[in-house]
């Protein structure tokens, strides 16, 4: 078990974006941690770190990797059938380890009906957290301005059923900064859900315009029906889940149940967050 005068902070994710992100802003800041990684050979080498090796849902490893461990950065295990338990093993075995608090990145409208599909999952993690001893924090991230361009096909479209509803896309930078800033001072977060948000609440049209503009090219959005956007994702051959999932980004969208604005990034980090404008004109490829 961890002591209970133990300051370590452990990041998971740090081979992938968001959680290089967070482990990088920490490094920056002089801050020691761990990198719990399942790949050491791709870890970022990053002062005062050391690198363990784990799995989401191998119990033993992590729970050896999160030995003496404080704070852990919990980012979500990529999409998969079994995420959600992955997800469990992965708590439990914090628990058993003696991490004292998780900061855990959820999902903007968690909820065990969530339209978006994925975010169910996101609930249920955040639910099992809370039914450990441990001490937690939610983030609630909306959809990743870094996605948006992904969206446009090949035909410079944007083809989804979201009609003209909202969304308040935020930029992984921002996520992360914010969780680095919380990760250094965990207890006056404890308890808290944060929704972390971008400045704006955009529809898809005028993301589209957005990326037309800043790209120089012909981008525009299609509204399909849903039947529409089953069958023009049915040619990758997904299983059913990852289908769903992919559809109801979209009708998420649609529902506006990410449309709010929040200011909790500006109120943590002292700093507002990006829009898609700025973040285009960072991001110039």
């Amino acid at each position: 078990m961890a002591s209970s005068t133990s300051t370590a902070i452990a990041v998971t994710g740090s081979t992938g974006a968001l959680g290089g992100y967070v482990a990088r802003d920490l490094a920056d800041r002089g801050v020691a941690q761990r990198l719990l990684v399942r790949t050491p050979a791709r870890a970022p080498r990053l002062p005062d770190s050391t690198v363990h090796q784990f799995s989401y849902s191998d119990r033993e490893a992590s729970t050896a990797a999160l030995d003496g461990v404080a704070v852990l950065f919990m980012v979500s295990a990529s999409e998969s059938v079994d995420r959600l338990d992955q997800h469990r093993s992965f708590v439990d075995a914090a628990e058993a380890a003696g991490v004292e608090h998780v900061v855990y990145t959820s999902f903007a409208a968690a909820a065990p009906d969530a339209t978006f599909t994925l975010a169910r999952d996101h609930h249920a993690t955040e639910e099992h957290i809370k039914s450990s001893s441990m001490k937690w924090t939610f983030l609630r991230d909306s959809f990743y301005i870094d996605f948006l361009e992904a969206l446009v096909g090949d035909d410079d479209v944007i083809r989804g059923p979201a009609g003209d509803g909202r969304a308040s896309f935020v930029a992984r930078s921002d996520v992360a900064r914010t969780a680095a800033t919380i990760l250094v001072d965990p207890s006056t977060h404890a308890g808290r859900t944060y929704d972390l948000t971008g400045p704006e609440a955009l529809t898809l049209a005028e993301v589209a315009a957005t990326l037309a503009r800043e790209r120089d090219r012909a981008i525009t959005f299609h509204d399909e029906s849903i039947e529409e956007a089953y069958r023009s994702r049915a040619a990758f051959g997904a299983p059913d889940w990852q289908l769903d999932a992919w559809v109801s980004t979209y009708t998420a969208i649609a529902s506006n149940v990410m449309a709010g604005v929040s200011s909790d990034v500006e109120t943590i980090t002292g700093t507002p967050p990006i829009d898609l404008e700025t973040y285009l004109r960072r991001h110039h490829r």
